[in-house]
C-alpha cells in the first residue's frame, strides 16, 4: 500500500490508454451534454469543431476512469478529493482518439486537523495519440497516512 509518506513532490506519473468511441461519444452526450455538436455529424461539421467531438465532461470522467486504475493498481491508500482547482480543455477529443495521462505531485502537506489524512495537489495533463494535449486540471487529493503522529 502507498501512503501519504511514500509520495515525493515532483514525482511524475505516466499511465492510462483510452481509446474514444463514436458510440461512447453520443451515449454519454445524450445523457450528460445533449449538444448538438457532440451528438449529431451535420451539426458538429458546421461548427468550430468540425466533426463530432466529446463532451469535456465525458473526456474529464475518462481522465478519472484512467486515474483510478492507475491508483488501484499502484494501491495508493487514497480518500477522495476535496476539489478541483483549475480544469482547462486545450484541444477536442474526437471518436478514433487515445488518451493518456501524466500526472506531476505539485504539493503535499499533512492535514491540520485530521492527522490520519494528508492532503495532496497534482496537475493532470492529458494528450492524445498524437501527444497534442487536450485537457489539464490541477486537483486536489487526501490520503492516508501510516503514521499520524508522524512529521514532514
Amino acid at each position: 500500500m502507498q501512503y501519504y509518506e511514500d509520495l515525493v513532490v515532483g514525482t511524475v506519473s505516466r499511465y492510462g490508454h483510452y481509446e474514444v468511441t463514436r458510440e461512447e461519444v453520443i451515449a454519454f452526450a445524450s445523457k450528460y451534454d445533449p449538444q448538438a455538436f457532440h451528438l449529431d455529424d451535420e451539426a458538429a461539421a458546421a461548427t468550430h469543431f468540425g466533426r463530432l467531438s466529446a463532451s469535456g465532461w465525458h473526456t474529464a470522467s475518462m481522465v478519472m476512469a484512467m486515474t483510478v486504475a492507475h491508483l488501484k493498481a499502484n494501491s495508493q491508500a487514497g480518500l477522495g478529493s476535496p476539489g478541483i482547482d483549475e480544469l482547462r480543455w486545450v484541444r477536442p477529443v474526437y471518436p478514433g482518439d487515445t488518451l493518456r495521462c501524466e500526472n506531476v505531485l505539485l504539493e503535499k502537506r499533512r492535514s491540520k486537523t485530521k492527522p490520519e489524512r494528508g492532503l495532496i495537489r497534482g496537475e493532470t495533463r492529458v494528450f492524445n495519440q498524437h501527444d497534442e494535449l487536450v485537457m489539464s486540471m490541477k486537483a486536489l487529493g487526501m490520503i492516508a497516512t501510516r503514521d499520524p503522529a508522524g512529521t514532514d
